[in-house]
C-alpha cells in the first residue's frame, strides 16, 4: 500500500504582497481625498475672510451717511441702498483726470520697467564682464532700501531738472524697480544656452538673441512684472503726493487723499471712493486672470 504526501501549501510571494499593495493604494487614496478635502475648506474659510471685509465696504458705501457714522451694527441694519456717496464723490472730485492720470502713469512705468529691468538682467546673466558679482549685488542690495528713504533726494532731483508737477515725475522714479532686475534674471538663468549659441551660429548678434530668442520665451515673467508694476504704480501714495500740486494731473490715490480730507466722519462716501479706486484692478484682475496666475508660476520665483 503506496503512500502519497500531500503537497504543501505555501504562499506566493506574489499573492502575499499583492493584499499589502492593495492596502497601501487605499489608504494613499485615503490620504489624497482627506488632503483635498480638508484644503478646500481652507480655501473656502479664507474665501469667506477676504470677502467680509470687502463686502462690508459695499454695504458702507450704499448706506447713508448719517447712518454709517453710527456704527457697524446701524450699518447692517440698515436695508435701504442709496448711491447718494457715489454720485457725491463724482461731484465733489474730477475722477475722470485721476483714472486717467493713474492709467498713463502705470501702463508706461509698466512698459519701461519691462525694457530695462530685461536688459538689465540679460547683461547680468548672459554677459561676462569684469565686476558683473559686484553689480549685481549692489542691485539687489537696492532691495534694503525704503522708498520713503529716497523721497527727498528724488524731489531735488526732478526740481532741479524742471520736471516737476509733470507725469515723468511719476513716472521716472519708478522705473528702476530692482526686484524686476532679480524677477527677469532668475528666469533667464533658466533658460537654456543652447537656444543662444545655436542663434549666434547664424549669425545673430547680442541684440538679436535678446529680442529674438530670450523675450518671445519670456513672455510668463513679463507678464508678471508689468501686471506687478502696474498695480504698485496705481496704487502709490506717496511719490505722487510729493511731486504733483496740479489737480489736474492728480492720480487716483492723491485724488482721495485730497477728497477724503474733507469727508471728516462721512464713512459712506470715504468708502464710496474708495471702492471706484479699485474697480480698475478689480476688472483688470477678471480680464488677465489667467495670464496673472501663469505669469506668477513661470516668473522665476521657484525655490
Amino acid at each position: 500500500m503506496s503512500t502519497t504526501t500531500a503537497p504543501s501549501r505555501r504562499k506566493s510571494p506574489v499573492s502575499a504582497a499583492a493584499p499589502a499593495a492593495g492596502r497601501t493604494s487605499g489608504k494613499t487614496s485615503i490620504n489624497g481625498r482627506t488632503f483635498t478635502i480638508v484644503s478646500v475648506i481652507v480655501l473656502i474659510v479664507f474665501a469667506i475672510v477676504w470677502l467680509i471685509p470687502s463686502l462690508f465696504a459695499l454695504k458702507t458705501s450704499l448706506t447713508d451717511n448719517g447712518t454709517a457714522a453710527l456704527g457697524a451694527t446701524n450699518i447692517l441694519k440698515d436695508w435701504n441702498p442709496t448711491l447718494h456717496s457715489y454720485a457725491s464723490f463724482f461731484q465733489a472730485g474730477d475722477i475722470w483726470n485721476w483714472y486717467f492720470a493713474s492709467g498713463f502713469t502705470s501702463v508706461v512705468t509698466a512698459i519701461l520697467t519691462v525694457l530695462f529691468a530685461s536688459m538689465a538682467a540679460f547683461a547680468l546673466s548672459r554677459l561676462k564682464f569684469r565686476g558683473q558679482n559686484v553689480v549685481f549685488l549692489l542691485i539687489i542690495l537696492g532691495i534694503m532700501i525704503p522708498g520713503q528713504v529716497l523721497i527727498v533726494p528724488i524731489f531735488q532731483e526732478l526740481n532741479a531738472t524742471n520736471l516737476l508737477n509733470t507725469y515723468w515725475s511719476v513716472i521716472f522714479p519708478q522705473v528702476p524697480a530692482v526686484i524686476a532686475v532679480f524677477i527677469f534674471k532668475q528666469f533667464f538663468d533658466g533658460i537654456p544656452k543652447e537656444l543662444e549659441e545655436a542663434a549666434r551660429i547664424d549669425g545673430a548678434g547680442i541684440w538679436k538673441v535678446y529680442w529674438s530668442v530670450v523675450m518671445p520665451l519670456s513672455r510668463p515673467v513679463i507678464a508678471a512684472v508689468t501686471i506687478l508694476t502696474f498695480v504698485g504704480v496705481w496704487n502709490n501714495l506717496l511719490l505722487p503726493l510729493f511731486v504733483l500740486s496740479n489737480p489736474n494731473l492728480m492720480t487716483i490715490p492723491v485724488g482721495l487723499a485730497t477728497v477724503q480730507g474733507s469727508y471728516g466722519l462721512r464713512y459712506a462716501d470715504i468708502q464710496a471712493g474708495a471702492l471706484l479706486a479699485a474697480l480698475p484692478l478689480i476688472i483688470l484682475y477678471l480680464i488677465f486672470q489667467r495670464q496673472i496666475v501663469e505669469g506668477v508660476t513661470g516668473s522665476g520665483l521657484k525655490g
